[in-house]
């Protein structure tokens, strides 16, 4: 699980590279400077990863099968939403993937506790800043065309 976690992350990151158009984005004042990034998902799918390997452990518990379906579901959501941003420019359909991304980690979070409280506590951070990513998508598509204002 974590070495899914960490190549899924990488492969995506790697294939659809922010670049030049995201560079052109006018962006809030508060967000991070892009180095920050890399090291914060790196954590995140780590914990993410000992989280599933931890579900994982948990599979024949009763609903074991249901926190691992749900584990896959949110990470697939999770790789998805690179592509939808920064390969098609898509910022309103990031921001819908981002969202039911952030319900579905919150789900595996209820799903995790019951099965194993340590496999939910480390799922916390990757929801708080998933949170806060959903946030900043939003406010970029505000402030570069989207209609929607930023206030």
């Amino acid at each position: 699980m974590i070495a899914l976690c960490l190549f899924g992350g990488m492969l995506s990151g790697l294939a659809t590279p922010p670049g030049a158009w995201y560079a052109s984005l006018q962006k809030p004042s508060w967000q991070p400077p892009p180095w920050i990034f890399g090291p914060v998902w790196t954590v995140l799918y780590l914990m993410i990863g000992v989280s599933g390997w931890l579900l994982w452990s948990r599979r024949s518990a009763p609903g074991g099968r249901v926190a691992i379906a749900m584990f896959l579901g949110q990470l697939g959501l999770n790789f998805a939403w690179t592509p939808v941003f920064f390969g098609l420019h898509a910022m309103g359909a990031a921001f819908a993937v981002i969202t039911v991304l952030w319900v579905a980690i919150l789900a595996t979070v209820v799903a995790a506790w019951r099965l194993r409280r340590a496999a939910s506590l480390l799922l916390l951070p990757y929801l708080a800043w998933v949170g806060f990513a959903a946030v900043l998508n939003l406010t970029l598509w505000g402030m570069n065309g989207s209609g929607i204002s930023p206030d």
